[in-house]
């Protein structure tokens, strides 16, 4: 009994050590294509061609889905991603679909394990989906709902953490007498230890002394000693200021300048250094939201590949066979082509685990009697399982992820009647495809082991940089 235990403990771990390999590197991919996406795609390039939902920018986001991922986890990643960049829901959605559905990988698969039929339903029966995805979530998704997920959204950027700035965004100028009132800056005491509360306005020369100023130089190293006073033309010439650029510097972006009379000139000040700028630099910024949507996600993720491990490897291809209507049951063909596709939605909620591995599990209940209609709409639905409504949660909040789910499963169920309905009425349907194993090995020398040599100590990297940045940054995720 003992010895039947610990085969079946192998087995389990056998399996959920073959998927993670299968899915590791477009996981992977995915999630470092969305952070880079991030972080260097223009919010106005995006509003152009995906803030208003029509087909031209139903077909773009299908070719960028297309091209995109081949991982549910990292499309949401990457759909995500669009939706902070401002464009539509429904464009969104129809990327989320696009990208776990129509891709070449799943295309491949797809024809080895089950014929050209499977192809030919999955291709027709996602440009059907991208449709009604487009058209239910721009008519019927609630404008109230959709600003609370974009609040959600906002919400969860996290915000960098000054150590010891100066937050001059309250600092006042007296146009009228060209001085500097500092009484409303805020300086955190235990930071920087700038002691404002002494300076001397003089109005009549619109000049600033700051010879009872306290500097701290044990805290933020501010060195005020060569700053400039220009008393001849009101101003306050801090070119010469210097301050270090990996520590506490003054935050003057916010301050108001009246150019008329005498300003702060401060044009040269806060350059930044040559670690901040360059290819480097948008790699490490880029690398933060890798690691901060790994934090973010990266459990719902184990969770789905160890039940959908657990699933594949326990239980036998008769129990999922039992889930089906049999066809002795005297349904009328469109009642039964219903049932079917809810079922296969349902059993796709319990037991996914990404989309090219489910299509192991698509053969399986093929072969155990579903219906051509049913398999599509199960094939479809990789992105209504559990873990991901889970992921959909922690990116949305829960009202905008109810909305969600609920229009996408109405959308995949509408999808799963109609390539039934168009291939059973012209007889495209075939019953002669061969079965392959449900648990295929995914090692050896072959493109996943090519990928994954690449892909694993990249995204180690990729991560531990990301990690680092945000520490730096004053984020803990």
């Amino acid at each position: 009994m003992e010895s039947g235990d610990s085969n079946i403990i192998f087995h389990v771990i056998s399996v959920f050590f073959n998927m993670s390999w299968q899915i590791f590197w477009p996981l992977a991919f995915g999630l470092i294509l969305s952070s880079f996406i991030r972080n260097l795609l223009p919010v106005d390039t995006v509003v152009k061609h995906l803030g208003k939902t029509d087909v031209k920018s139903l077909s773009f986001t299908t070719l960028l889905g297309m091209m995109s991922s081949s991982c549910s986890y990292a499309a949401a990643s990457l759909s995500h991603t669009l939706l902070a960049k401002k464009a539509t829901i429904a464009n969104a959605m129809a990327f989320l679909v696009s990208s776990t559905n129509l891709i070449v990988e799943m295309f491949i698969v797809l024809v080895a394990l089950m014929g050209w039929t499977f192809l030919w339903g999955e291709v027709i029966g996602g440009l059907i989906l991208i449709a009604t995805v487009g058209f239910l979530f721009s008519r019927f998704y609630p404008k109230d709902v959709e600003q609370e997920l974009r609040q959600h959204i906002a919400n969860a950027v996290p915000q960098q953490k000054a150590s010891c700035g100066m937050d001059m965004s309250n600092m006042k100028h007296d146009t009228s007498d060209c001085g500097m009132d500092m009484s409303n800056m805020k300086h955190d005491s235990s930071d920087c230890g700038m002691d404002m509360s002494n300076m001397k306005h003089d109005s009549s020369d619109c000049g600033m002394d700051m010879s009872n100023m306290k500097h701290d130089s044990s805290d933020c190293g501010m060195d005020m000693s060569k700053m400039k006073h220009e008393s001849s033309d009101c101003g306050m010439d801090m070119s010469n200021m210097k301050h270090e650029s990996n520590d506490c510097g003054m935050d003057m972006s916010n301050m108001k300048h009246d150019s008329n009379d005498c300003g702060m000139d401060m044009s040269n000040m806060a350059m930044p250094s040559k670690n901040d700028t360059g290819v480097m630099a948008k790699i490490t910024k880029s690398a933060s939201f890798f690691q901060m949507d790994l934090a973010m996600i990266g459990k719902e993720i184990l969770i789905g590949v160890v039940v959908s491990s657990i699933l594949i490897a326990l239980v036998p291809q008769e129990g999922w066979r039992a889930l089906f209507i049999s066809n002795d049951a005297g349904l009328p063909a469109w009642l039964h082509s219903l049932l079917d596709v809810i079922i296969g939605i349902f059993v796709a909620m319990i037991a996914y685990v990404c989309s090219v591995g489910n299509l192991i599990l698509a053969a399986a209940l093929w072969h155990g009697g579903i219906s051509f209609g049913g398999v599509i709409g199960f094939i479809l639905s990789d992105v209504l399982t559990i873990p991901m409504m889970r992921v959909y949660q922690k990116y949305y909040g829960k009202r905008p992820t109810k909305w969600m789910v609920g229009l996408l499963f109405m959308a995949i169920l509408f999808t799963g009647l109609c390539v039934d309905a168009i291939f059973n009425g012209f007889g495209w349907v075939t019953t002669d495809q061969t079965l392959r194993t449900l648990n295929q090995s995914g090692f050896g020398m072959n493109m996943t082991t090519v990928m994954n040599l690449i892909f694993i100590p990249l995204s180690i990297w990729y991560y531990r940089l990301g990690k680092k940045a945000n520490a730096g940054m004053g984020m803990s995720m």
